[in-house]
């Protein structure tokens, strides 16, 4: 039987290509939306094609009674999660004056407490069996690549990091867990309110000159998943063309010059 893949905020994005690259390969797959509905049901309809069984399930990941009745659904139709893909999460950019407790609290519990609860309730399919694989989808932002108004954001990746490497020893030896850490990824949450200026700044701190694609974080994925990666494990895989600087350099003018001036 196939393994089952459940790729959190899989609605659009780089959740949405990694289902479709996993799909295509054969997997079962489970796409979950917590907003996304209409693009949740359109990406199930075109993996439809592969002959895999998929499932659609609405959830909040944040919330742990949410995260319990998806994983109930899952093993009730297709008998468990053997792979997870902690992709969902959110962004809130805003200069550090204006921001919020709540949108900081909002941040974390979407982009790491998500990924303990559902790292939590996929730990007894995966030991009953013996097998799995868990990777947590984080960022360069929670390495060395800062960003001011994404403080919360930098915050909950570099906080995914060490989640990776806890899980890794607490789901050793049945299940390898590891990170795949994007730089600059063309999606449209990424780079839609991007300007000419920050955009041209960001790909001159690229080595190989050039903005990624989902597609591309999708291929990681799937070898990160297949038996010739069983020998990677704890690790936080950067995919990000080379990135070598932080774009705390786009401060022109910053925050705090406008408040002084």
């Amino acid at each position: 039987m196939s393994k089952v893949v459940l790729v959190t905020g899989s609605a659009k994005g780089i959740g949405a290509a990694i289902i479709e690259e996993l799909a295509a390969s054969g997997y079962d797959c489970v796409i979950n939306y917590n907003t996304s509905e209409a693009e949740a049901f359109t990406l199930n309809e075109k993996i439809s094609k592969y002959g895999i069984r998929s499932l659609v399930v609405k959830c909040d990941v944040s919330k742990e009674e949410e995260v319990n009745q998806m994983f109930d659904t899952i093993e009730r139709e297709l008998g468990g999660v053997d792979i997870l893909v902690n992709n969902a999460a959110i962004d809130i950019p805003n200069i550090f004056s204006k921001k919020n407790v709540n949108d900081f609290r909002k941040t974390l519990d979407v982009n790491l407490v998500g990924a303990f609860l559902t790292s939590k309730r996929a730990e007894k399919h995966i030991l009953d069996k013996k097998w799995g694989r868990i990777i947590n989808i984080s960022s360069t932002n929670g390495m060395n690549t800062y960003y001011p108004m994404g403080i919360e954001y930098d915050a909950s990746k570099a906080a995914l990091n060490s989640l990776t490497h806890n899980l890794a020893i607490e789901f050793a030896p049945y299940a390898t867990v590891n990170a795949i850490a994007p730089g600059l990824i063309n999606t449209e949450s990424e780079v839609a309110d991007y300007d000419d200026e920050f955009m041209q700044m960001e790909l001159d701190k690229i080595l190989v000159r050039r903005i990624g694609e989902a597609s591309e974080v999708a291929h990681l994925v799937k070898f990160l998943i297949s038996d010739e990666a069983s020998y990677i494990n704890n690790s936080i895989i950067r995919i990000d063309g080379g990135q070598y600087s932080s774009c705390l350099l786009y401060t022109s003018p910053s925050p705090r010059d406008k408040r002084q001036s």
